[in-house]
């Protein structure tokens, strides 16, 4: 089983600034993810709050059946070192990803509170970052 877990303001895919984000929603792309991984389950989980992140990561990063986690914080990747603790508590890999490229966009979005703590980090592919990340997963 892989996780893919989305932060905040990630529920609006498809609709929110699409020159950036695409015009795709996840629902469909998480389709087409199981259609071309059938030997891995794919679970989804996304929450606009810290905590539910936390709470999630918990849950799952101590599962014996998880692979990994493929993990979008979303601006929280910026801002919390309470997701960087929860991610060093588990003993799954996780792995970084944004849709954008985050080094062309603003300042603050150029450090992550997270990176030191993952896996690996994959930016600036669109949704097929997620995809790339779940290689490096299996």
């Amino acid at each position: 089983m892989i996780l893919i877990l989305n932060g905040p303001n990630l529920n609006l895919l498809g609709v929110r600034e699409p020159g950036i984000y695409g015009s795709r929603g996840m629902e469909s792309y998480l389709d087409e993810l199981r259609r071309r991984y059938p030997d891995i389950e794919i679970e989804y989980y996304q929450s606009n709050h810290e905590g539910a992140l936390i709470d999630k990561l918990h849950e799952v990063g101590f599962r014996e059946d998880c692979q990994g986690i493929v993990f979008n914080a979303g601006a929280y990747t910026h801002t919390s070192l309470a997701l960087a603790d929860a991610i060093s508590a588990i003993p799954t890999p996780v792995v970084e990803v944004h849709i954008s490229n985050v080094h062309s966009r603003e300042e603050i979005r150029h450090r992550s509170m997270i990176s030191a703590v993952c896996r690996g980090v994959i930016a600036g592919f669109g949704l097929d970052s997620y995809r790339l990340a779940i290689e490096a997963l299996r």
